[in-house]
């Protein structure tokens, strides 16, 4: 069985995992993959990524910066994505039971990750570049009794009950369904390096059961001794937030999605720049590939000058234009800095842009004569027209940089379009005429 080395990097270790190390992010490795990275032979690992979405979130960027930087340090990076252990659902760090996707629906979920892990490894043909390859190629064509008979015979009940992921869930209830899935993940792990010679899995330190598992597999059908190590693992820290805010949730719990069209650059570049102090510096090390003075100078700048939120600001712009472009974080950050300005955004070019980039109100035509209270209720600006008159009567709303004091005062447009609302000191809403 595999056993866990220490945490440090071991003299003659190759450059990943020191800067593993020196990130914070590194949590395990079988005793064999610090000799093994420093032969200077190149290595193919790999990550595995759920495909129940059509798209990543940031908590995926754990593996996918783990990826990246395995292909920067010369091995070959491979992202599996589990068409086949997508249809079971991992029981790893749940509570409660995945619901299970059809194979239309999964396809088209893998294809759409394809191109946002583009955006981090390079696919480039020849040996170091990247390969996605999809577990249901190899899982859908397995017999039940040929998987029974050559994978199940190699694991006792007892070393499956003894792995973390199922013994927390035990309690709660789990499936056949789930129970198999860790037999799954070491098929996969036994295929890999069978067939394309991939020596190294990678994951979280939830992950490590299964990791293990893989391990004992590929030792056992090579009828190898227990100290053996054909093959390694490597295993990051779980990301907990010092702060005490659960990593990928924006404020209202939902997830911080990768594609543009769930969270728009805008948002995901304002859920970087928003990051805790106390977290920005973890966050710095592992997403984003800033070299480690430039770092530990931003870690400075924000003791001396928090206010200034320079290492938020270094992390947002360089995320966000790795994973939508230089372009499009420009954007971003420019209505980031318009939407937080203290001066009134008169620019209909910018006014579009944030009101996009926002998803800003929309009212009709017809209801700017029925004046301001009414207008913003309707439009869901307001919760009701009696809170809305509390608001305004109490000076707390402005338009166009003007304070609203009268309800029914008629709102002037900027170019005939534009309502740039203020509520309070934090709220700002961009709103645009329909019709």
């Amino acid at each position: 069985m595999a056993t866990v080395t220490s945490h440090a990097a071991r003299e003659g270790t190759t450059g990943l995992l020191d800067e593993l190390e020196w990130r914070g992010i590194l949590h395990a490795t079988t005793p064999g993959l610090p000799d093994r990275l420093a032969s200077g032979r190149p290595i193919s690992g790999y990550n595995g990524f759920d495909p129940s979405a059509d798209s990543l979130h940031v908590g995926h960027l754990v593996p996918i910066f783990g990826l990246l930087r395995l292909q920067r340090h010369g091995g070959r990076p491979i992202a599996v994505v589990g068409g086949g252990t997508g249809m079971i659902g991992d029981p790893s760090g749940r509570s409660s039971e995945r619901a299970l996707l059809d194979r239309d629906t999964l396809a088209s979920n893998v294809a759409a990750l394809r191109t946002q892990l583009e955006r981090f490894l390079d696919f480039s043909p020849g040996t170091g570049g990247a390969m996605m390859v999809n577990n249901l190629d190899w899982l859908g064509e397995l017999s039940l009794i040929d998987f029974l008979r050559d994978t199940g015979k190699h694991f006792t009940v007892p070393y499956m009950l003894a792995k973390d992921s199922v013994q927390v869930r035990l309690d709660r209830g789990l499936s056949f369904t789930e129970f198999s899935y860790m037999l799954l993940q070491a098929y996969d792990f036994w295929h890999l390096y069978r067939t394309m010679g991939v020596e190294l899995q990678m994951g979280g330190a939830d992950q490590w059961g299964n990791i293990t598992a893989g391990l004992e597999l590929i030792r056992r059908t090579d009828g190898l001794d227990e100290d053996a190590e054909p093959a390694h693992g490597l295993a990051y820290k779980l990301l907990l937030s010092p702060s005490g805010s659960k990593f990928g949730k924006s404020e209202g719990g939902e997830s911080v999605w990768l594609d543009p069209k769930r969270t728009t650059p805008y948002a995901f570049y304002q859920y970087w720049v928003n990051t805790d102090d106390r977290d920005v510096g973890t966050y710095l090390r592992w997403f984003t590939e800033l070299p480690r003075a430039e770092i530990e100078a931003l870690d400075a700048a924000m003791v001396a000058r928090p206010e200034d939120r320079a290492a938020q600001k270094a992390l947002a712009r360089d995320i966000t234009a790795r994973t939508h472009g230089d372009a499009v974080a420009a954007a971003a950050i420019r209505d980031s800095e318009a939407m937080f300005s203290g001066t009134s955004i008169t620019d209909p070019a910018t006014l579009g842009s944030i009101h996009a980039s926002t998803k800003g109100f929309t009212f009709a035509a017809e209801s700017i004569a029925d004046g301001t209270n009414a207008l913003l209720t309707n439009a869901g600006v307001f919760p009701s027209k009696s809170e809305g008159r509390r608001l305004i009567q109490g000076g707390g709303v402005s338009i166009n940089g003007v304070r609203v004091t009268d309800p029914d005062q008629v709102p002037e447009l900027i170019a005939g379009e534009w309502l740039d609302v203020r509520i309070g000191k934090r709220r700002r809403e961009i709103g645009r005429r329909v019709g």
